[in-house]
């Protein structure tokens, strides 16, 4: 695999985070744009975030079973169908239906990062798969102000327009250049198991997204917590019972996969909590006695280079996971978002302020983003790489929804009303802080208690038999020609 479908599957990716921020630009609007109630046109963004945490772990599964090109590709052709239902769309309904079909292309993610563990040596693999890995907050950083500059000079559905023409070009693209993989997994489908988790997934997922408006001990938010967990643990027990489950769970409760996966949880919280605070910081009034009275596209602007600093921290960040192995760089790069906020809670609330705290956690997201795949992948048989590295996506977006949530709900609690508004306090933005310092820190504790790689157990499959060879080495470049797509 050469560099350009390296840099295809970066593209890839940018184009799957950028899915996210797409309709931030408009989402005031929405209410009128489509004569509906707010809390309807909430699910505008609610529905991407669960379709996304769905697919990612049956993409995956799927992916080792089927071939991994093949499946991404599937999932980029419902991104772009689901665009064109959006751009078509002038109503809330079809507009759901097609935000959710977008957020299938989350999952093209993961299977990028598995397909360049099958095609890449040893020595390119940490720098490729940090690239990868930095367009999860690239795409969005980027894709803000350009979603915004098209909302204000054009009609909202050129926003859609545009997602689909950015889906058939990164289609064609990922046709010529990046190489089919083998079937690395011959095995059934494990359609139940699918169903459960999808069920599951959503319910505690709509609790977490839905807990400020609908309220934290409402009916439907308590209804969909408890039954969602209820329905996890039977999928749980009915998984461990399966020759061949849709998710391993024996192997994803090994020290090293159940640490990782963790410290994403923590790692995404972290990054959320203050992409939730900052752009309200920039935006809100002065009369608040917090904001800095920013529009929308200024604010953009000024976090935007935090995505730049992801990227360009990747080939910096593929050698210091050679030099000093991924796991202290996850825990170096959570030190680091640590501090950042800690910065934010030291100094004066100003832009230049907020856009030096924004670039140190950027450098710190990025560089922890990078290290996590490949601790995932010396972890797990080569024959579930898809599969785990779909997990591990979904354990970064709870991280991502759950902060969303709370920095939410917090910002909500503690208001003060300002010219009939009610707005945020500084107290509120400085507790927000001090639990995105205090989750960031968790996370790098937890990345320190990942075995190292001279302490790890031999990787062991569904079957329970160990899998030495499969573990920590990729591929060799050159290798039999693929057998399928």
């Amino acid at each position: 695999m050469g560099r350009f479908a390296v840099a295809v599957l970066a593209m890839c990716g940018m184009g799957a985070s950028f899915m996210q921020t797409l309709v931030v630009p408009i989402q005031a609007q929405l209410p009128d744009l489509l004569d509906a109630p707010r809390d309807h046109t909430a699910w505008v963004i609610t529905v991407t975030l669960v379709v996304a945490a769905v697919v990612n772990p049956v993409a995956g599964r799927l992916g080792d079973m089927y071939g991994k090109r093949r499946v991404l590709l599937t999932l980029l052709a419902v991104q772009v169908v689901g665009s064109v239902i959006c751009a078509l769309s002038t109503g809330l309904g079809w507009l759901i239906v097609g935000r959710g079909l977008q957020g299938a292309a989350l999952g093209t993610i993961a299977l990028g990062i598995a397909i360049l563990r099958d095609h890449l040596s040893k020595d390119r693999l940490p720098g490729a798969i940090a690239l990868v890995s930095a367009t999860l907050g690239v795409g969005g950083a980027i894709g803000l102000p350009i979603s915004a500059v098209i909302s204000e000079h054009a009609d909202w559905h050129v926003l859609f327009w545009a997602a689909a023409a950015l889906g058939v070009i990164t289609f064609v693209l990922i046709t010529l250049a990046v190489p089919s993989t083998r079937v690395a997994t011959a095995a059934k489908f494990d359609t139940l198991g699918a169903v459960g988790l999808a069920i599951g997934l959503t319910a505690v997922l709509l609790a977490v997204s839905q807990a400020q408006p609908w309220g934290v001990l409402s009916v439907r938010t308590l209804a969909c917590a408890v039954g969602g967990l209820a329905v996890l643990l039977v999928w749980g027990w009915y998984q461990l019972h399966r020759d061949q489950p849709m998710v391993d769970l024996r192997v994803a409760a090994r020290r090293p996969v159940l640490m990782t996966n963790l410290a994403s949880i923590a790692s995404g919280f972290a990054l959320f909590a203050g992409q939730v605070a900052f752009p309200q910081l920039l935006e809100l009034p002065r009369s608040s006695g917090v904001g800095l009275e920013l529009s929308l596209l200024a604010a953009s602007f000024i976090l935007m280079p935090a995505g730049l600093v992801m990227m360009a921290m990747s080939p910096v960040s593929g050698r210091l996971i050679k030099l000093f192995g991924p796991r202290l760089v996850l825990a170096v790069g959570c030190g680091i978002v640590a501090l950042g906020y800690v910065v934010a809670l030291a100094v004066p609330i100003t832009v230049a302020s907020i856009a030096v705290v924004n670039l140190l956690m950027g450098l710190g997201i990025g560089v922890s983003y990078a290290s996590i795949p490949t601790l995932i992948m010396r972890s797990v048989p080569s024959s579930e790489t898809a599969a785990a590295n779909g997990l591990n996506s979904l354990m970064r977006m709870l991280g991502t929804s759950t902060a969303a949530a709370v920095v939410g709900a917090l910002l909500a609690g503690m208001s003060r009303s300002v010219g009939g508004d009610e707005l945020p306090t500084a107290g509120a933005f400085h507790v927000a802080f001090v639990i995105g310092a205090v989750v960031a820190l968790v996370g790098t504790a937890l990345a320190l208690l990942v075995p190292r790689a001279s302490e790890r157990e031999p990787v062991a499959s569904a079957d329970g038999q160990p899998v030495l060879d499969e573990r920590p080495e990729p591929r060799p470049a050159l290798r039999r020609p693929a057998t399928t797509a």
